[in-house]
């Protein structure tokens, strides 16, 4: 249920690359947290058997040989989630950037062509899936394109549970990738100079097979050739979402049209489109508070204000993120995750550093039951409260977050000088300052969104009063 957005450097107003997502869910509460993982699953015996690593979805692979540190984004439920008993909770962990600064968002889950149910079906249990895929490629990937390669490989022999899309980044380039079977993928690095937008439906299409740009399962055109997914099939001009995939549906073309109307407004396309354009180039440099409106938008102000079902921005999102990746800082600044936690809607986007390895207590406590001391359920239950009393109450706080956000973005221009010289000087203390930075923000941004509660909870008492 998720939507995604995905932009090249040179698309963007700071030359570095960005990768997004709303975490979208079938139900409103959906506690999150945030860890990083200095060791990986693997590193835990009680998760290995004769030399196979046994993740929580069931799925078995080889014991990786090498692993790197990563940062993670878990359900509070993963336990309760796992089909095998699990010693810590390894599922679900949707986004995070590894110690080598590659990034991993994954998924946008996609429905498959039924043909394919009896072509190349879906594992019922232990396949790759959502629920295992960042926790299986973010340990071992040295760069965006490996870790394109280590997902297609463990498609290819180890099957797959669910058909997704998945962004994979380092900071000199980023790809996307679908799987359209249990064993069929397809990955393009994505142009410099262009964006994505992804719904709940196969985007990738028109490209080149043999292109360098582009990686994909070794038989994939036999494949499709030989059960004839397409008519006349063309290796140059590939289309993977049709071949794999189902197209049209309103509920996914709807939010691609709106993203690529929001970035790029001079081209005036029509609605309901069977498939739109994979790559197009902006109007306007791309930001990170562009991107932020891109995630909260609504279809208000458009030509399909009342008649669009599914909006980008939805209230049904656990957590949103926004990667970016700059080559042109240090290794310790190149990647920063902006985080929202519950529906961005009613929550802010703060900037957490990747070279930050801990985060503050709010962020690690609770479970899908209300209580008043974690993050997520101070920005939930925000939301609830304003969306209870006025939508418009939801709008104004909203827009108390978007101004904070632009000052974070302002600041991190601001701060960069200051940041490098202290990571050359002294790259502790620098971790230290931006660790304090972080926790700073963190807290003032709850505090904020407790006492606007509790503004609620005052008014809703006196208008109830007799």
């Amino acid at each position: 249920m998720c939507t995604s957005v995905i932009v090249g450097s040179k698309a963007t107003e700071r030359q570095h690359i960005i990768v997004s997502r709303n975490e979208d869910c079938l139900r409103d509460v959906w506690n999150k947290y945030f860890v990083y993982r200095h060791q990986a699953e693997y590193t835990n015996d009680k998760v290995i058997h004769d030399g196979m690593w046994q993740l929580g979805n069931g799925l078995k692979v080889p014991k990786p040989l090498h692993h790197f540190g990563y940062s993670a984004a878990p359900d509070f439920i993963a336990n309760e989630e796992a089909h095998v008993l699990m010693p810590a909770r390894f599922l679900f962990e949707e986004r995070g950037i590894n110690e080598m600064n590659v990034a991993v968002s994954a998924t946008n889950s996609f429905k498959m062509n039924a043909k394919l149910n009896t072509l190349d079906p879906l594992l019922k249990e232990g396949g790759i899936t959502e629920a295992v895929i960042p926790t299986l490629i973010l340990p071992q990937a040295e760069s965006a394109r490996h870790g394109v390669q280590l997902l297609g490989h463990y498609i290819e022999e180890f099957g797959a549970g669910e058909v997704n899309g998945v962004t994979i980044a380092d900071v000199n380039e980023v790809w996307y990738f679908e799987n359209g079977s249990s064993h069929h993928w397809v990955a393009v690095k994505v142009p410099e100079e262009c964006y994505v937008v992804v719904a709940n439906a196969m985007r990738i299409h028109d490209i080149d097979l043999n292109s360098n740009d582009v990686l994909h399962s070794p038989t994939l055109f036999e494949f499709v050739e030989k059960h004839q997914l397409l008519t006349a099939p063309d290796k140059h001009r590939f289309n993977f979402a049709k071949a794999f995939g189902e197209l049209g549906d309103p509920y996914n073309v709807d939010r691609v049209w709106l993203g690529q109307h929001l970035f790029t407004p001079s081209i005036n396309q029509p609605t309901e489109q069977e498939q739109y354009p994979l790559f197009l180039k902006a109007d306007e440099s791309i930001s990170v508070p562009d991107v932020i409106k891109v995630l909260t938008a609504t279809y208000r102000n458009t030509v399909l204000e009342g008649i669009a079902q599914r909006p980008i921005g939805y209230d049904k999102t656990a957590e949103s993120h926004i990667i970016t990746l700059d080559k042109q800082q240090p290794h310790e600044l190149q990647g920063v995750i902006w985080q929202a936690i519950s529906t961005p809607l009613c929550s802010p986007y703060i900037p957490f550093f990747s070279g930050v390895k801990s985060f503050p207590q709010t962020y690690h406590f609770g479970n899908n039951s209300f209580e008043n001391h974690s993050a997520y359920w101070a920005y939930r239950i925000l939301f609830t409260l304003a969306h209870q009393q006025n939508l418009a109450l939801v709008s104004t706080i909203a827009e108390n977050f978007r101004q904070q956000e632009q000052v974070f973005w302002s600041e991190q221009l601001m701060l960069t000088p200051l940041l490098k010289n202290m990571c050359h000087d002294n790259t502790e203390q620098m971790i230290s300052f931006l660790t304090r930075y972080t926790e700073g923000n963190c807290e003032s941004l709850i505090q904020f969104a407790h006492n606007m509660s509790s503004n609620i909870m005052n008014n809703l008492a006196e208008i109830n009063k007799d």
